[in-house]
Protein backbone atom coordinates (compact mmCIF):
# COMPACT_ATOMS: atom_id res chain seq x y z
CA UNK A 1 0.00 0.00 0.00
CA UNK A 2 1.76 3.15 -1.21
CA UNK A 3 0.77 7.02 -0.75
CA UNK A 4 -0.39 7.02 -4.03
CA UNK A 5 -2.60 4.22 -3.45
CA UNK A 6 -4.60 4.71 -0.20
CA UNK A 7 -7.03 2.36 1.13
CA UNK A 8 -10.53 3.49 -0.08
CA UNK A 9 -12.18 2.86 3.55
CA UNK A 10 -16.15 3.47 2.96
CA UNK A 11 -17.61 5.10 5.84
CA UNK A 12 -20.86 3.09 6.59
CA UNK A 13 -21.89 5.03 9.71
CA UNK A 14 -21.01 8.34 11.12
CA UNK A 15 -21.95 8.25 14.69
CA UNK A 16 -21.12 6.09 15.81
CA UNK A 17 -18.19 5.29 13.36
CA UNK A 18 -18.24 2.09 11.27
CA UNK A 19 -15.96 1.65 8.50
CA UNK A 20 -15.55 -1.35 5.80
CA UNK A 21 -12.51 -1.98 3.80
CA UNK A 22 -12.49 -4.02 0.67
CA UNK A 23 -9.55 -5.83 -0.38
CA UNK A 24 -7.84 -5.69 3.01
CA UNK A 25 -5.77 -8.71 1.15
CA UNK A 26 -5.91 -9.63 -2.42
CA UNK A 27 -8.74 -12.23 -3.10
CA UNK A 28 -5.98 -14.30 -4.06
CA UNK A 29 -4.12 -14.28 -0.33
CA UNK A 30 -7.94 -14.50 0.85
CA UNK A 31 -8.40 -17.77 -0.35
CA UNK A 32 -4.82 -19.27 0.45
CA UNK A 33 -5.40 -17.91 3.79
CA UNK A 34 -9.10 -19.12 4.16
CA UNK A 35 -7.72 -22.52 3.07
CA UNK A 36 -5.03 -22.42 5.44
CA UNK A 37 -6.90 -21.54 8.71
CA UNK A 38 -9.62 -24.26 7.66
CA UNK A 39 -6.75 -26.58 8.03
CA UNK A 40 -4.68 -25.31 10.85
CA UNK A 41 -6.45 -23.75 13.27
CA UNK A 42 -7.79 -26.02 16.68
CA UNK A 43 -11.17 -25.23 15.83
CA UNK A 44 -13.57 -25.86 19.09
CA UNK A 45 -17.41 -25.72 19.57
CA UNK A 46 -18.44 -24.32 23.08
CA UNK A 47 -21.44 -24.91 24.46
CA UNK A 48 -23.69 -22.53 26.15
CA UNK A 49 -26.12 -23.04 28.37
CA UNK A 50 -30.40 -21.87 28.16
CA UNK A 51 -32.80 -22.79 30.34
CA UNK A 52 -31.01 -25.14 32.51
CA UNK A 53 -29.70 -27.03 28.86
CA UNK A 54 -26.18 -27.27 27.32
CA UNK A 55 -26.70 -26.23 23.49
CA UNK A 56 -23.53 -26.13 21.23
CA UNK A 57 -22.98 -23.43 19.43
CA UNK A 58 -24.02 -22.90 15.83
CA UNK A 59 -20.27 -22.02 14.37
CA UNK A 60 -16.99 -22.98 15.45
CA UNK A 61 -14.41 -20.66 16.97
CA UNK A 62 -11.01 -20.29 18.31
CA UNK A 63 -9.46 -17.62 20.87
CA UNK A 64 -6.13 -16.70 20.01
CA UNK A 65 -3.48 -13.92 21.35
CA UNK A 66 -0.79 -12.67 23.46
CA UNK A 67 -0.72 -14.59 26.95
CA UNK A 68 -2.63 -12.31 29.14
CA UNK A 69 -5.28 -11.64 27.06
CA UNK A 70 -8.32 -13.67 28.87
CA UNK A 71 -11.57 -13.28 28.16
CA UNK A 72 -14.93 -13.97 29.42
CA UNK A 73 -17.58 -14.79 26.45
CA UNK A 74 -21.14 -15.79 26.80
CA UNK A 75 -20.86 -17.16 30.24
CA UNK A 76 -17.89 -18.95 29.30
CA UNK A 77 -13.96 -18.18 30.38
CA UNK A 78 -11.18 -18.09 27.62
CA UNK A 79 -7.66 -18.65 28.00
CA UNK A 80 -6.26 -17.96 24.18
CA UNK A 81 -3.75 -20.13 22.39
CA UNK A 82 -0.86 -18.76 21.21
CA UNK A 83 -0.69 -16.67 17.71
CA UNK A 84 -0.93 -18.37 14.79
CA UNK A 85 2.14 -17.10 12.43
CA UNK A 86 -0.40 -16.31 9.70
CA UNK A 87 -3.02 -14.30 12.42
CA UNK A 88 -0.49 -12.69 14.04
CA UNK A 89 0.40 -11.25 10.19
CA UNK A 90 -2.85 -10.40 9.42
CA UNK A 91 -3.03 -8.66 13.12
CA UNK A 92 -0.55 -6.79 12.67
CA UNK A 93 -1.72 -5.70 8.90
CA UNK A 94 -5.06 -5.04 10.33
CA UNK A 95 -3.48 -2.74 12.91
CA UNK A 96 -1.57 -0.50 10.29
CA UNK A 97 -4.83 -0.43 8.25
CA UNK A 98 -6.95 1.37 10.86
CA UNK A 99 -3.99 3.13 12.04
CA UNK A 100 -4.93 5.52 9.20
CA UNK A 101 -8.51 6.10 10.14
CA UNK A 102 -6.37 7.85 13.33
CA UNK A 103 -8.16 5.11 15.54
CA UNK A 104 -6.03 3.57 18.08
CA UNK A 105 -6.25 -0.31 17.46
CA UNK A 106 -3.51 -1.44 20.30
CA UNK A 107 -4.60 -5.30 19.45
CA UNK A 108 -3.81 -8.17 21.47
CA UNK A 109 -5.99 -10.74 20.46
CA UNK A 110 -8.61 -12.22 17.80
CA UNK A 111 -11.70 -14.49 18.23
CA UNK A 112 -12.14 -16.32 14.98
CA UNK A 113 -15.60 -17.75 13.79
CA UNK A 114 -15.56 -20.64 10.94
CA UNK A 115 -19.13 -21.08 9.41
CA UNK A 116 -19.58 -23.66 7.51
CA UNK A 117 -22.60 -22.77 5.50
CA UNK A 118 -25.02 -19.98 5.88
CA UNK A 119 -26.82 -22.23 7.82
CA UNK A 120 -24.55 -21.76 10.68
CA UNK A 121 -24.66 -18.36 13.00
CA UNK A 122 -24.14 -16.14 15.45
CA UNK A 123 -27.14 -14.42 17.72
CA UNK A 124 -27.73 -10.86 18.29
CA UNK A 125 -25.18 -9.38 21.04
CA UNK A 126 -22.50 -6.39 21.27
CA UNK A 127 -18.71 -6.93 22.15
CA UNK A 128 -19.13 -4.86 25.42
CA UNK A 129 -17.60 -7.55 28.05
CA UNK A 130 -15.89 -5.68 31.09
CA UNK A 131 -12.48 -6.94 29.43
CA UNK A 132 -12.72 -4.88 26.62
CA UNK A 133 -12.53 -1.76 28.12
CA UNK A 134 -14.56 1.54 27.72
CA UNK A 135 -15.39 2.23 23.88
CA UNK A 136 -13.47 -0.40 22.54
CA UNK A 137 -12.77 -0.94 18.77
CA UNK A 138 -13.17 -4.43 17.02
CA UNK A 139 -12.03 -4.80 13.66
CA UNK A 140 -13.56 -8.00 11.57
CA UNK A 141 -11.62 -9.60 8.44
CA UNK A 142 -13.93 -11.78 6.41
CA UNK A 143 -12.44 -14.74 4.38
CA UNK A 144 -14.43 -16.80 2.05
CA UNK A 145 -18.27 -16.75 1.39
CA UNK A 146 -19.60 -13.47 1.17
CA UNK A 147 -22.66 -12.56 4.09
CA UNK A 148 -24.26 -9.56 5.86
CA UNK A 149 -23.88 -8.56 9.25
CA UNK A 150 -27.31 -7.35 10.57
CA UNK A 151 -26.93 -4.54 13.06
CA UNK A 152 -29.73 -2.80 15.22
CA UNK A 153 -29.74 -0.27 17.77
CA UNK A 154 -29.95 -0.95 21.45
CA UNK A 155 -32.75 1.30 22.05
CA UNK A 156 -35.67 1.95 19.98
CA UNK A 157 -36.42 2.50 17.11
CA UNK A 158 -34.24 -0.49 16.38
CA UNK A 159 -33.93 0.63 12.45
CA UNK A 160 -32.00 -2.69 12.00
CA UNK A 161 -29.64 -2.66 8.55
CA UNK A 162 -27.28 -4.89 7.00
CA UNK A 163 -23.83 -4.55 6.14
CA UNK A 164 -22.35 -7.16 3.27
CA UNK A 165 -19.10 -8.67 4.17
CA UNK A 166 -17.14 -9.25 0.89
CA UNK A 167 -14.25 -11.87 0.97
CA UNK A 168 -11.11 -10.20 2.26
CA UNK A 169 -13.26 -7.30 3.82
CA UNK A 170 -12.44 -5.21 6.65
CA UNK A 171 -14.99 -4.05 9.15
CA UNK A 172 -14.33 -1.49 11.93
CA UNK A 173 -16.31 -1.03 14.48
CA UNK A 174 -15.21 2.03 16.16
CA UNK A 175 -15.90 4.31 19.28
CA UNK A 176 -19.30 4.01 20.54
CA UNK A 177 -20.66 0.97 18.30
CA UNK A 178 -20.77 -1.95 21.24
CA UNK A 179 -22.59 0.53 23.39
CA UNK A 180 -24.96 1.72 20.72
CA UNK A 181 -25.48 -1.09 18.34
CA UNK A 182 -26.19 -5.08 18.81
CA UNK A 183 -24.76 -7.09 15.68
CA UNK A 184 -25.49 -10.80 14.47
CA UNK A 185 -24.87 -12.93 11.81
CA UNK A 186 -28.28 -15.01 10.88
CA UNK A 187 -28.50 -18.04 9.04
CA UNK A 188 -29.31 -17.24 5.06
CA UNK A 189 -29.43 -20.18 2.07
CA UNK A 190 -25.48 -18.59 0.88
CA UNK A 191 -23.56 -21.83 0.46
CA UNK A 192 -19.59 -21.90 1.01
CA UNK A 193 -17.53 -21.70 3.87
CA UNK A 194 -16.71 -18.05 6.05
CA UNK A 195 -13.72 -17.63 8.55
CA UNK A 196 -13.96 -14.45 10.21
CA UNK A 197 -11.03 -12.98 12.50
CA UNK A 198 -12.17 -10.00 15.23
CA UNK A 199 -9.26 -8.48 16.08
CA UNK A 200 -9.55 -6.52 19.21
CA UNK A 201 -7.45 -5.59 22.48
CA UNK A 202 -8.57 -7.15 25.72
CA UNK A 203 -7.35 -5.05 29.12
CA UNK A 204 -5.09 -6.41 31.70
CA UNK A 205 -6.53 -7.86 34.28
Amino acid sequence: MTESNPPNWQRLLDSPPLWRLDGAVTAEAGWRLLERLDREIPWETPTLTLYGRRHPIPRSQCWMGDAEARYRYSGQDFAPRPWHPAVKELGERARALIDQLGVTSDVNSVLLNRYRDGEESMGWHADDEPELGHEPVVAALSLGAERPLRFRRRQPPRDPFNVWLPHASLLVMGAGVQECLQHALLPRAIPGLRISLTFRRVMPG
